[in-house]
C-alpha cells in the first residue's frame, strides 16, 4: 500500500495527442492511461506534467536524416540517438495535452526536448545528461520528497524520468496500470528492470490510500 502525503508530487508523464491511438507515435493502448491519470490526478495533492515540445525539424526525427528509417538509430554528440517519427511538433494538434485529461490540477508543465540538437525524454534532465530543466531545484523548494508517476511511455520518458528522480535524491513510484510502453525488442520489460534494480517503487492504483 502507498498512502497519499503531502509531501508526495504526482508527476504525469506526457499524456499526449501524438502518443495516443492514431498519433503521430502511437503508444499501444496509450489512451488508457487518461482514467488512471486522472483518477491519481483527484487523489494526490500536487501535481506536474510534462509535454513533449520539439521545433520543427528536432534532430531526434528520423526526418531530419538523409535515408534514415523511423526507430532506427544515429549517433549523436551525446551519443546512439533512436530517430522516432516526427511527432509532438510546435504548433500541431499532436502536441496537445490528452482530451479529457484534467490538466487544470497541474501545479506547473514542464516542457521538454525543445532543444533543436538535443533529445530529452527525462522530466529532469535533457539526453546530454547535464541540462537540467529545473524540476529537481522546484521539487525540493516546495519540500517534496517522493515522486509518483503515470503516463507514457514506461520504456522511455517515465522510467528516465522515474530513475533521475531517484538519482535526484527523491524517492519515486511508478502506478503500473497507470502508464503504457512502446515496448520494442522487451524495452518495457528491460525498464522495469532497471528501475527495480534503482530501488524504484511499484504499485497499482487500488494500492494507494
Amino acid at each position: 500500500m502507498l498512502s497519499v502525503r503531502e509531501t508526495d508530487v504526482l508527476l504525469v508523464v506526457d499524456v499526449q495527442v501524438d502518443f495516443l491511438p492514431g498519433g503521430a507515435l502511437a503508444v499501444p493502448e496509450g489512451d488508457a492511461v487518461v482514467g488512471p491519470c486522472n483518477a491519481l490526478l483527484a487523489r494526490f495533492p500536487h501535481a506536474v506534467l510534462t509535454q513533449d515540445w520539439h521545433p520543427a525539424g528536432h534532430a531526434s526525427f528520423h526526418t531530419s536524416h538523409p535515408d534514415a528509417e523511423p526507430f532506427g538509430t544515429v549517433a549523436m554528440p551525446y551519443g546512439t540517438q533512436v530517430l522516432w517519427p516526427e511527432h509532438c511538433v510546435q504548433g500541431t494538434p499532436g502536441v496537445a495535452f490528452a482530451p479529457g485529461l484534467d490538466v487544470a490540477r497541474a501545479e506547473l508543465v514542464i516542457r521538454k526536448g525543445y532543444t533543436h540538437a538535443v533529445d530529452s525524454y527525462s522530466a529532469f534532465l535533457e539526453a546530454d545528461r547535464t541540462t537540467r530543466t529545473g524540476l529537481a531545484g522546484y521539487l525540493r523548494e516546495r519540500g517534496f520528497t517522493r515522486v509518483v508517476l503515470c503516463g507514457l511511455a514506461t520504456d522511455f520518458c517515465v522510467a528516465w524520468s522515474a530513475l533521475d528522480a531517484r538519482a535526484a535524491g527523491f524517492e519515486a513510484v511508478v502506478v503500473e496500470d497507470a502508464v503504457r510502453g512502446i515496448d520494442r525488442d522487451g524495452s518495457v520489460a528491460a525498464a522495469w528492470a532497471r528501475m527495480e534494480a534503482a530501488g524504484i517503487g511499484r504499485v497499482r492504483l487500488a494500492d494507494i490510500a
